[in-house]
C-alpha cells in the first residue's frame, strides 16, 4: 500500500490564508504516524482524530510508516484544519481514493472522532486564498460561507462522502436586515456633544466625552453607529474577514452595519492590539471600519492605553514575534469617555467634589498626553436637568444627523477630485507636514488665527494637523471649499480646552 500524495491545505497568517502542500508518504518501515513542518499541538493532534475518522468511515488505516510534510517548511502552521487534507491525502496514497477527486482544490476542515467535517474558524479567508489561486474551496457543507465572484465553494457532511467524488453546494448564508439602530432622538440636548460626534463621523476623527456619572457620555457614543454611511462592498469584505478569523459573529457586519466594539477597562495589551499564540486579532482591529469605544478610559491601565497611539496614526498593528510580522489592520474611530475625577463630580455644580488636587491630577494623567495629542475632538458633557430629561424621544434625529454627515463625505469627494485634477496638485495627505494654505484651501484669514491659536496654546506640530483636518471637517459639512476662520474657531473650540484644573 506504499504511496505518496498532495494535497493543498491553508493555514492562517495574521487575517490572510496562506496554502499549505501537505505531503503524504507512505512506506515500509516501523509503523508510526509522524508530521513535520513546524505543525502547533492542534495539528499534531490530528493524528488521532484522522486515525478514528478513517475506521469510522470504512477505511482501512494504513498498517505502514505515514510522514505527512507541512510545506512550506520554514511557515509556521495552526489549526485543526488540516485534518481533511491529510485523511484525503493517505486515502489518496494508499489508492483508497483516486487522485483526480484532489485535483484544483483547496481542503479545509476538521474532523471529529466518527468522520463528520466540521468547520473552521477563518472561511472567509480560506474562501479569498482559493479564489486568488483560481482554486475550488472544499469544507464542510455548514461552513459560515460567504458568496464571492468567481469561487466556486464545495462541501462534505462526512469523510464517507469522498468515495462517490461528489461534493454538495455550500450555499452562501442569507444577510438578513439588521434590527434598527439606537437613535440619537432618544437624547434631549447634548445639541454641542450630538455635534461633535457628526463631525467625528464626517471625517473619521476620535472623540473624548469627560463629564460626571450619569451625563449621557455612553448613550451618546452607543448611538454613534446610527449615523455613520454603510459599509461599501469592499470594506465588508475585508472588515467581515477580521471578525472571521476571530471566530466573531459576521452577519451584522455583512449587513453594511459598521463594528463597534466597547472592551471592559480591564481588558490587556494583548486583547485590545492583538496578540497570543497563533497571534489573534485585538479589539482594535475588530473594531476596523468601525468604532473603538473605551468607557472609563481613565480606568484603563497606562501601558494598555500607550498600546494604541500608533495604530490610531498607521491604520494597522504589527504584531512581532520570533517566526516573523503579522499585520492587523485596525483603522477605526476612537470614542472614549472618563469621569473627570475619582468620585466623578469634579466640576458638577450640583455635586461637591471629594477629591484633592492631587488625586484629580493624577486620576487625569491616567490617560497620558501623547494619546491625548492624537484625540482630535474634547468635549464636556453635563448631566442634563430633569426637564430636559423627561423630554427624552424629542431630541435631534440620527437621520437628520446622518443626511449631514452623507452630503459632508459627497462634498468631500467632489473637492479631492477637483483637487487632483487641478494644476495646484494632490491633496495634502495626513502624513504631509505642509499646511492646508500651501494647497490654497485654507484662507489666509483662517492662516493668521490658526498661527495666533497655535502659538498662544503651545500646540505641537500634529495638534496644528489635527486641528486643520478637524476644520476641513467642518468646512465640509458647511459645503465650502475653503477652510474659513469660523471653521477655525469651531474646530479649536473642540480642541483646545481650559483645563479642568484650573
Amino acid at each position: 500500500m506504499a504511496g505518496q500524495c498532495t494535497v493543498l491545505g491553508a493555514t492562517l497568517r495574521g487575517v490572510q490564508a496562506l496554502p499549505v502542500e501537505v505531503e503524504v508518504v507512505v512506506s515500509s518501515g516501523l509503523p508510526g504516524f509522524s508530521i513535520v513542518g513546524m505543525p502547533d499541538v492542534a495539528i499534531q493532534e490530528a493524528r488521532e482524530r484522522v486515525r478514528a475518522a478513517l475506521r469510522a468511515s470504512g477505511f482501512s488505516m494504513p498498517p505502514e510508516k505515514i510522514v505527512v510534510n507541512l510545506a512550506p517548511g520554514s511557515l509556521r502552521k495552526s489549526g485543526t484544519g488540516f485534518d481533511l487534507p491529510i485523511a484525503l491525502g493517505i486515502l489518496a496514497a494508499t489508492s483508497q481514493i483516486g487522485r483526480t477527486t484532489l485535483e484544483k482544490k483547496l481542503f479545509v476542515g476538521e474532523l471529529s472522532l466518527e468522520g463528520i467535517i466540521r468547520s473552521v474558524p477563518g472561511m472567509l479567508a480560506y474562501a479569498l486564498c482559493a479564489k486568488d489561486l483560481g482554486l475550488t474551496l472544499v469544507s464542510a457543507v455548514h461552513a459560515d460561507a460567504v458568496h464571492l465572484d468567481g469561487l466556486i465553494h464545495k462541501g462534505l457532511d462526512a469523510l464517507s462522502q469522498i468515495r462517490s467524488g461528489i461534493f454538495s453546494d455550500v450555499p452562501a448564508r442569507q444577510v438578513a436586515a439588521d434590527a434598527a439602530m439606537q437613535d440619537f432622538s432618544d437624547i434631549a440636548g447634548h445639541d454641542i456633544a450630538k455635534r461633535a460626534l457628526q463631525i467625528a463621523a464626517a471625517g473619521g476623527h476620535g472623540v473624548l466625552m469627560m463629564g460626571p456619572p450619569g451625563s449621557g457620555k455612553t448613550m451618546l457614543a452607543s448611538r454613534l453607529p446610527s449615523i455613520l454611511p454603510p459599509l461599501t462592498k469592499e470594506e465588508r469584505i475585508h472588515t467581515a474577514l477580521i471578525h472571521s478569523v476571530a471566530e466573531e459573529e459576521i452577519a451584522p457586519i455583512l449587513a453594511g452595519k459598521r463594528p463597534f466594539r466597547n472592551p471592559h477597562h480591564s481588558a490587556t495589551l494583548p486583547g485590545l492590539v492583538g496578540g497570543g499564540t497563533p497571534p489573534r486579532p485585538g479589539e482594535i482591529s475588530l473594531a476596523h471600519n468601525g468604532v473603538l469605544f473605551l468607557d472609563e478610559i481613565s480606568e484603563f491601565r497606562a501601558s494598555v492605553l500607550q498600546g494604541i497611539r500608533q495604530p490610531m496614526e498607521e491604520g494597522c498593528i504589527c504584531i512581532t514575534r520570533a517566526d516573523g510580522n503579522v499585520w492587523f489592520p485596525a483603522h477605526f474611530s476612537l470614542v472614549a469617555a472618563s469621569n473627570p475625577c475619582p468620585c466623578g463630580y469634579y466640576g458638577d455644580p450640583d455635586h461637591d467634589c471629594k477629591c484633592s488636587f492631587t488625586q484629580i491630577q493624577t486620576y487625569q494623567n491616567r490617560i497620558g498626553g501623547p494619546l491625548m495629542d492624537r484625540i482630535d475632538i474634547h468635549i464636556d458633557v453635563q448631566r442634563l436637568s430633569p426637564r430636559e430629561v423627561l423630554r427624552s424621544g424629542k431630541g435631534t434625529s440620527s437621520e437628520s444627523l446622518r443626511e449631514g454627515v452623507l452630503r459632508a463625505k459627497e462634498f468631500a469627494a467632489w473637492r479631492k477630485k477637483k483637487a487632483q485634477t487641478s494644476e495646484k496638485g494632490s491633496v495634502v495627505t495626513s502624513n504631509e507636514v505642509a499646511t492646508l494654505a500651501q494647497k490654497e484651501l485654507v484662507s489666509q484669514e483662517a492662516e493668521r488665527v490658526l498661527e495666533a491659536l497655535a502659538t498662544s496654546n503651545h500646540m505641537s506640530g500634529r495638534g496644528i494637523v489635527r486641528t486643520l483636518r478637524v476644520a476641513r471637517t467642518i468646512a465640509d459639512l458647511n459645503q465650502s471649499f475653503l477652510v474659513e476662520k469660523e471653521h477655525l474657531y469651531e474646530a479649536a473650540g473642540f480642541r483646545v480646552r481650559e483645563s479642568v484644573l484650573a
